[in-house]
Order: C-alpha cells, then structure tokens, then sequence
C-alpha cells in the first residue's frame, strides 16, 4: 500500500513528488455464504499503522532526497498524521464487467471521516490492484506547506493498492 504525494505553489521545483509506503496493515473481505448478491454484498474493512509509514522515493526537486530528507519528512508526517491507526469501511461494491469494479466507502483518521472510492481490478484471480484519492483538508488536515508558503504539498493524495486475496473459513 502507497500513497503518493505532489507539490506545487512557486517553490514546487525545491520539493519532492513522494511514493511514501504503509508497511503494516491489514484488510478484512467478507464475502456472504449463501451467495445472495454474490461479491457486490461484500462488505471490506482495513486498518492502516501511521507509525509505520516510510518514505520509499521521492521524484524532482532540486537535488536528490537524502536519508536525513527521508527521516525529516517522516517526522512531519508523524506531527501532522499522529501515530495511531486509520480505517476504512465499505459501503458499497459496485462490479463493472468481469475484471474490475469499484468499492465505496468511508476513510477515517484522527477522527475525521470522508467517503472515498476505490477504483479496482482483477488483473489474475484472487488479485487485486486498486486505486484512489484522498483529499486530505476533507479529513482536517491542512496540507504541509515549506518555504514560507512557497512549496505546497496538493491536497490530493494518491493510494495505491496491491493484494492477493485467500480464502478462509469463518466457522
């Protein structure tokens, strides 16, 4: 799981576009037994540890991202996001032809919720792609500016997903 930041404002070219990684969570996808609605009455929730999120790359900028970069951003991140969990639950599964669909939902952090859309694929059986975007003043966050307001990170943030899927018993 990524989530991919941009930056703009006059000093846009001094920052960095970031791939930041959520090294641990966990997703829950209960489908029903009795096959009534099939996938669309799945029901989705996922946890996410924001103290474990690390910096994996970050693109442009005027010179290359540094590990004190990395460890510095990874403290902002820590100041703004706090080190609890984040959550998101379905509401809805919508299905679109046999290899892709969408999942609606809520995204929860630090208390504050938005409804968020999950853009999904199917590219193998049993795994999953997936995209989305966060909007983060929607969850009260104002977005991390530097520079004296010159570089801004954009409200819009990127999340990506990966994940096989195994089955198993709920007995």
């Amino acid at each position: 799981m990524v989530l991919k930041t941009g930056r703009q404002g006059l000093a846009a070219r001094a920052g960095h576009d970031l791939t930041v990684e959520i090294t641990r969570w966990s997703a829950q996808v209960q489908v029903p037994g009795d096959d009534a609605g099939g996938i669309t009455a799945a029901t989705v929730k996922a946890d996410f540890d924001l103290g474990s999120l690390e910096v994996r790359e970050g693109t442009g900028g005027a010179k290359p991202l540094s590990d004190r970069d990395r460890a510095e951003i990874k403290k902002q991140m820590s100041s703004i996001l706090g080190t609890g969990t984040a959550s998101f639950a379905s509401t809805k599964i919508v299905r679109f032809g046999s290899s892709g669909g969408a999942v609606e939902g809520t995204f929860t952090l630090n208390g504050q919720s938005e409804p968020v859309r999950l853009q999904v694929s199917e590219p193998q059986p049993g795994r999953y792609r997936g995209s989305a975007t966060v909007i983060q003043s929607g969850l009260g966050i104002k977005p991390y500016t530097g520079f004296f307001g010159a570089l801004k990170l954009k409200d819009e943030v990127g999340v990506e997903f990966e994940l096989t899927l195994s089955a198993t018993d709920s007995a």
